[in-house]
């Protein structure tokens, strides 16, 4: 039973001359200080109140973790247990979905997680529906040490040829990865891309058939896509779409706090990476003169849509 339980009960008994306070905070085992405690209200806390409703509003499928640390950010002096007070008084816990446990698989026998940047890449494809039931294929593209979404392209089809060109554009732009991951989708196999990929360097690594669990990065970083951005939106076409997206891929890049990252951002991760005095894969690559090329994904590549 909770404290706030506790001295729910323990006042009624009170109140309706069952017992004294005495006998009901001993029955409970719940201290009489505990009992008597009087929250105070704290000069910000409807400002604070206001400020947790807004960003709960405008980022719908935060918890209140990732809400903590974008108020620290913006200067609020408030820890999780105060957040999350609050959170529950306003109505706003995040329905936790059910995960499914998945069977441990065999796997694939090289580099599972990634120990520097540039070490392995993993792409795959996400699917969606335009509001008038057109098709919008999606190529994702993570950089599994950092994190970083790549690049997210938009297409009503994307076949071996413009998955060759997505990464001879990324490849210029952030240095060849050592490795690059995925499962055995028809475009990923395709012999034009396996020649093309050994030609640049990278050694591919795909994953056992039916098995995601051995590409967990992507897997992951899919799931939060539909979450927080496929499933929150209605698409008027491909072009659309592809705005949307990479408003989104910006914030998740820069502004959406990871948990497994100390809940820094990805961004922030790398630059806390390149600033620690260890070279990144790039710079080993020969690359450097690239660092300092603006990421933006309005480039040649960008795909006509449906």
């Amino acid at each position: 039973m909770s404290p706030g339980a506790k001295r729910a009960v323990v006042r009624d008994l009170v109140k309706h001359k069952r017992c004294s306070e005495r006998c009901a905070c001993e029955l409970l085992a719940a201290p009489r200080m505990m009992v008597r405690y009087q929250r105070r209200i704290r000069d910000d806390e409807d400002v604070l109140r206001k400020r947790i409703r807004e960003l709960a509003m405008k980022h719908k499928r935060y918890g209140f973790r990732r809400i903590t640390v974008l108020l620290k950010r913006e200067g609020w002096r408030v820890n999780r247990k105060r957040v999350y007070r609050i959170w529950k008084e306003e109505g706003l816990q995040r329905r936790r979905k059910c995960k499914r446990k998945r069977p441990s698989g065999p796997t694939t026998g090289l580099p599972v997680k990634a120990e520097y940047p540039n070490h392995v890449w993993s792409y795959d494809f996400v699917e969606d529906r335009t509001e008038r039931g057109g098709r919008l294929r999606m190529l994702n593209v993570l950089e599994e040490f950092t994190r970083e979404c790549h690049h997210i392209r938009v297409d009503s089809s994307i076949g071996a040829d413009k998955v060759i060109a997505s990464l001879e554009w990324l490849f210029l732009l952030h240095g060849t990865p050592k490795y690059i991951r995925s499962d055995n989708g028809p475009e990923f196999i395709a012999h034009r891309l396996q020649k093309w990929l050994g030609e640049r360097g990278p050694e591919t690594l795909y994953i056992t058939p039916g098995s995601p669990w051995e590409n967990p990065y992507i897997e992951s970083f899919n799931d939060k896509f539909r979450d927080e951005c496929l499933n929150m939106e209605v698409f008027d076409d491909g072009r659309h779409a592809q705005k949307v997206v990479e408003a989104w891929r910006t914030e998740y890049n820069e502004e959406r706090p990871h948990s497994s990252l100390d809940y820094m951002t990805p961004a922030e991760y790398a630059a806390h990476y390149r600033h620690s005095g260890r070279p990144t894969a790039s710079l080993r690559n020969g690359n450097g003169n690239l660092a300092g090329v603006k990421q933006s994904m309005e480039n040649p590549l960008t795909p006509v849509g449906t």
